[in-house]
């Protein structure tokens, strides 16, 4: 039995380039998505003012978004994608602040966190909906 390989499709420019590619397949979970620096204005020149620390052992995310919004969209760790045994997979808003929309419904959100049932084809938008990460889930073949 073939089983059909989740993947995340980036839907803006902000998300291919934190993906470094237009797709990515799921390889593992849970799959943890959050914010990997903040940059700020610094006397005229965009600076990265917060990075992960880069002595750790393990790293926190699979996947870093670099948030430059103003307020900031995606938390330090703000999801991530599970799979359940009978194949189903879920979002899980890890407390974040600003929350995960999954279609047109959202989830967390003043560090409640929550979750969804994630389907094929779903929109996924990591923060608010003004947020530049927007990706499609996929199953693939």
């Amino acid at each position: 039995m073939n089983e059909k390989k989740p993947m995340l499709i980036a839907l803006t420019p902000e998300a291919e380039a934190a993906m470094g590619t237009p797709e990515l397949v799921l390889k593992h979970f849970p799959f943890r998505i959050g914010r990997e620096s903040r940059v700020a204005l610094v006397d005229g020149v965009m600076k990265v003012t917060e990075r992960r620390r880069q002595d750790l052992s393990t790293v926190s995310n699979d996947l870093y978004l670099v948030d430059r919004g103003r307020p900031l969209n995606v938390s330090r760790q703000h999801l991530q994608i599970e799979r359940s045994d009978d194949g189903s997979h879920k979002v899980v808003d890890c407390g974040s602040a600003c929350g995960t929309l999954v279609g047109h419904k959202q989830i967390g959100g003043h560090d409640q966190g929550g979750e969804s049932v994630l389907q094929h084809g779903e929109v996924l938008v990591v923060g608010t909906s003004e947020s530049p990460f927007v990706f499609r889930f996929m199953l693939g073949v």
